[in-house]
């Protein structure tokens, strides 16, 4: 199945690939690489904010975090000149959770962009990852994610 279709079947519609905020790109390609900047946690309505621990549960995190994974997967289309099935692997995720000190479940909360992706891409999506926890994120967002993915 198609990456275009599986979205479909999931009922996901990529959006424009966000534009950076500061003094950045949204990705970088050296050779068969594409590297994403970091994509904040927003939806429709804006930046998801909040604090992992404390105003946020371990659902709404990762629900923060399949948010960013949708935007990556609109960086990594607009890389690919609108061809996601130029996508040939997803090779790492790394994942920032905005936490409390004694908040210990960040991988949890990454795996709402690590199963998102891997429902997409199917094996192309099994990656390497880090998830890490933030005193704090740009804008108070609950989670950022960036990625590399191999393209053809």
């Amino acid at each position: 199945m198609s990456i275009e279709a599986r979205l479909k079947e999931l009922g996901v519609t990529l959006p424009d690939a966000p534009a950076p905020v500061a003094n950045y790109v949204g990705f970088v390609q050296t050779g068969n690489l594409v590297h994403i900047s970091g994509q904040i946690s927003a939806d429709e309505n804006g930046p998801i904010k909040g604090k992992l621990g404390s105003d946020l549960s371990v659902e709404q995190g990762a629900a923060a975090a399949r948010r960013c994974a949708i935007s990556l997967l609109s960086q990594a289309k607009a890389a690919c000149g609108g061809d996601l099935s130029r996508i040939t692997r997803l090779v790492k995720l790394t994942g920032f959770v905005n936490s409390t000190a004694d908040f210990t479940d960040q991988p949890k909360v990454i795996n709402g962009a690590s199963d998102f992706m891997v429902d997409v891409l199917g094996d192309k999506g099994r990656h390497a990852r880090a998830a890490v926890s933030a005193n704090s994120l740009p804008l108070g967002v609950a989670v950022e994610i960036d990625a590399i993915f191999e393209i053809a």
